[in-house]
């Protein structure tokens, strides 16, 4: 055969199997065609999207969802994170017809020749995936040409640009990031519109292996693959040589907005507004994008997030270093990145940062963080662990290499901490409107779910008190009324057990006649019986309705005027606000408004719903209990507040028995908080661990900041009041010219001209006796509280363990 005729030959051969194939070709999509899916999913888009939760300020606090995404039309996208994707993914998206001839023959041709393992899909083809493909479908030759056909039917059904459009908003970019708008918050904590050509470059470098890029994990992969996006913007002309080079330069600051909201306390309020959202949508409010815009001040809350936290860390402190958390076996040498390989399963619990101990000399600790960061810590840092290093004699919980630790920076300044057993809850609110400014459920969530502010049932201990006082005031009694602090005691017979009861003030300390505003200061724990004693238990129970608080959980006994009941830091915040609002109640709320994903308001707050329209106690009363406030800080037992030097602060410690709980209670006109502290299994905090100790440096640590700038209120007295100078020992009336000082009150309950009979311990018949009918005395002294005593942490005999000290 010549070669004329087996070039013929060859010939025949090649055309007679191309249009064996093309029939084959043909006959397969004629098939398979018919059988692709409808791309209705397309053409009627609603993705699913999460549960977002806001701050007042429009911070994003929360995401509620499996999937992390914000829809983004492709009109507002910008141009700049479109070109990033088109150079990377498909620099031809707006001439071919889904499928890329041009671009396959580039890449077999680059992939033969060594050039580089390139791929061949459009973002067309990308889409047809996403939205049809089964995750563990196999990626063989077969499921390819489907893809590649459905890529076909897509570009005939919808425009270029909505395609892109779907892609932008579908594509997984790890982190359990869906769509570019939710990638720029989850690493830069940006709007899409807000990146600039660096940002932009690594996110379009994401779609081709999410996790390997993923900058938090591999930076250094993260960095290549954005250098590789540059430089095809640069090759195909979308971006000059300037731009190219700068880009390559600007430092890229990653910053997870869901870091953020940690260091905000803010998973407890979340937690509040899913669980309600949920109660009220079922599962639909995971997926249909409801948008919830809280009551919650974001300069408010992460003040009082930082404020526990430094109430923590003092605790601590005080009680001393527990050890390490763990002993890991070091190598020889240790590299950074390896001593975070080692920390990998220790969490960080709110911004407490697991650390590896390197290197112990005396009065320097070398350590490696769980982020790679290598810190020398020294002095005050080390005020934690100093007595275990050297040259303190070794103990069995002296530090050595090895040794797992968490540090905590402030500012700056890097110091030793240890992961507290003890837990804190702390709650601010508007007392004009009842709006929640700031809620801190516990000292982590991710830690401890429970809330100690909405959840935890306490005793409130002598924070307790102002609300009898209260009581007292609207039954004739004034801040002059005199009542004699000394011992009392009760015999078995008496108290109806088998031992005797000898109550007694916090200090041990008695100073016999006391007016009633220096008692309260005082906080004397003896003087609260006798007056919940004269104006009647069961009138007092019905009193404190007029504050919001439940009678079942505060009982007609006399223990309740030493908060021997139960409440929550909600509830007691609540009632301390009608104090500060002269005298309406007040029911907190967290969420503003809610809206659909596109921004229509589905429900809002109307405006003084939670707030009483009359007041529910006198504003004379509301005035009168804010000065004997007032004078717990000037010279009772919140001292410490003065270091504020804000006249206008009132409010009260409270400690209860065997000092399970440590409360402070204050306010100022415009913003009430409280701030307790205690053990899930309650027991003692420990010896000094008062409410002025371990919970009011929290509130002042709080009041700094928030009440940083504003002007000091100048509060007016109310129509209806007297101010006459009385004695300061008897709380008689006297005349101007006489040394007294000068007290309040109401223009009805004028002081005696002499000194009143003191009132008599527990006298039923005495003069000030409620003329409802009163439990016996045994009753009052001992009666078994109703309500779920396992929560209150009782003591089993009331009798013996009635007083609750400051």
């Amino acid at each position: 055969m010549n070669s004329r005729t087996w070039l013929q030959s060859l010939l025949f051969l090649f055309i007679t199997g191309s249009l064996i194939v093309a029939a084959l070709l043909v006959l397969m999509i004629s098939i398979l065609y018919p059988s692709l899916p409808s791309i209705d999913a397309l053409t009627d888009y609603h993705p699913k999207l999460p549960l977002r939760v806001y701050d007042a300020d429009g911070g994003l606090m929360a995401e509620f969802g499996q999937e992390r995404r914000a829809f983004v039309p492709i009109e507002q996208t910008p141009k700049v994170m479109k070109d990033a994707i088109l150079a990377i993914e498909d620099r031809r998206f707006y001439q071919h017809n889904g499928i890329d001839t041009t671009g396959i023959l580039r890449a077999i041709r680059n992939n033969l020749t060594g050039r580089g393992h390139e791929g061949a899909s459009t973002i067309t083809m990308q889409v047809a995936k996403n939205f049809f493909s089964n995750p563990d479908t196999p990626r063989n030759l077969w499921t390819k040409i489907k893809e590649a056909l459905l890529a076909i039917k897509i570009e005939h059904a919808i425009s270029k640009d909505k395609i892109l459009e779907l892609y932008l908003n579908q594509i997984y970019l790890g982190e359990r990031a869906y769509g570019f708008a939710t990638a720029a918050k989850t690493y830069y904590d940006k709007d899409l519109k807000q990146l600039n050509l660096a940002e932009a470059a690594l996110l379009a470098g994401l779609p081709k292996a999410p996790s390997k890029y993923d900058p938090y994990i591999h930076p250094d992969y993260a960095i290549n693959r954005q250098h590789e996006v540059l430089r095809d913007m640069h090759r195909y002309g979308m971006i000059s040589d300037q731009a190219y080079q700068e880009a390559l330069k600007a430092p890229l600051k990653f910053q997870s907005s869901r870091r953020q909201i940690q260091a905000l306390g803010g998973e407890y309020v979340a937690e509040i507004v899913r669980a309600s959202l949920y109660k009220r949508y079922g599962e639909k409010a995971y997926t249909s994008g409801l948008r919830v815009y809280t009551t919650i001040n974001s300069k408010h809350q992460a003040a009082a997030n930082t404020a526990m936290i430094q109430g923590i860390i003092n605790f601590e402190l005080r009680h001393g270093f527990r050890g390490a958390e763990q002993v890991l076996p070091l190598p020889a040498t240790l590299r950074a990145s390896e001593a975070a390989d080692l920390l990998r399963d220790f969490v960080t619990y709110n911004q407490f940062v697991p650390a590896l101990v390197t290197k112990v000399e005396p009065n320097l600790l070398t350590l490696v963080t769980k982020r790679g960061q290598v810190l020398k810590l020294q002095d005050k840092s080390l005020l934690l662990v100093k007595n275990h290093m050297p040259p303190a004699k070794p103990t069995p919980l002296s530090l050595k290499p090895g040794a797992v630790i968490r540090v905590y920076q402030n500012g700056e300044e890097w110091s030793v901490v240890q992961l507290p057993e003890v837990e804190s809850g702390f709650m601010a609110l508007n007392p004009e409107t009842g709006q929640v400014q700031a809620l801190i459920g516990g000292f982590s969530f991710q830690r401890n779910k429970y809330n100690h502010v909405t959840q935890g049932r306490r005793q409130p201990g002598s924070s307790f008190k102002p609300f009898i006082y209260s009581a007292a005031l609207e039954k004739g009694y004034s801040p002059a009324s005199v009542f004699e602090d000394a011992p009392i005691s009760f015999t078995s017979t008496e108290t109806g057990s088998n031992s005797s009861w000898e109550p007694r003030n916090y200090d041990e300390k008695y100073a016999g006649p006391m007016r009633l505003r220096e008692a309260l200061a005082q906080s004397k724990n003896t003087i609260s019986i006798r007056l919940m004693n004269a104006i009647g238990a069961r009138y007092a129970q019905n009193y404190l309705r007029k504050f919001g608080f439940d009678p079942k959980d505060h009982p007609a006994y006399l223990s309740t005027a030493l908060g021997a009941g139960s409440t929550t830091v909600w509830q007691l915040t609540a009632a301390y606000a009608t104090f500060a609002n002269s005298g309406y109640q007040v029911h907190p709320y967290l969420i503003e408004k809610i809206t659909d994903s596109r921004g229509k308001v589905i429900q809002a707050v109307q405006p003084g719903k939670h707030v009483s329209a009359e007041r529910v106690i006198d504003q004379r009363n509301a005035f009168i209990i804010t000065t004997m406030l007032q004078d717990v800080v000037r010279d009772g037992t919140a001292r410490a507040a003065l270091s504020l030097r804000r006249p206008d602060i009132a409010g009260k410690t409270g400690t209860t028995n065997d000092q399970f709980d440590a409360w402070f209670a204050g306010y100022h006109p415009k913003e009430v908080a409280v701030a307790w502290v205690g053990y899930d299994n309650p027991h003692n905090l420990g010896r000094g661990e008062t409410g002025g100790r371990a919970a009011l440096p929290i509130w002042i640590r709080y009041m700094q900041q928030t009440l940083s700038g504003q002007p000091i209120y100048q509060y007016k007295v109310p129509e209806g009041v007297l101010q006459l100078k009385v004695d300061a020992y008897t709380g008689a009336q006297i005349s101007e010219d006489d040394a007294g000082i000068y007290e309040y009150f109401y223009e009805e309950h004028l002081p005696q001209s002499k000194p009143e009979t003191l009132p008599g311990l527990f006298d039923p018949e005495g003069e000030h006796a409620p003329e409802e009918e009163e439990p016996s005395f045994l009753e009052r002294l001992i009666g078994e509280h109703s309500g779920n005593n396992e929560d209150r942490k009782l003591p089993a005999n009331p009798a013996a363990k009635l007083l609750s000290p400051n």
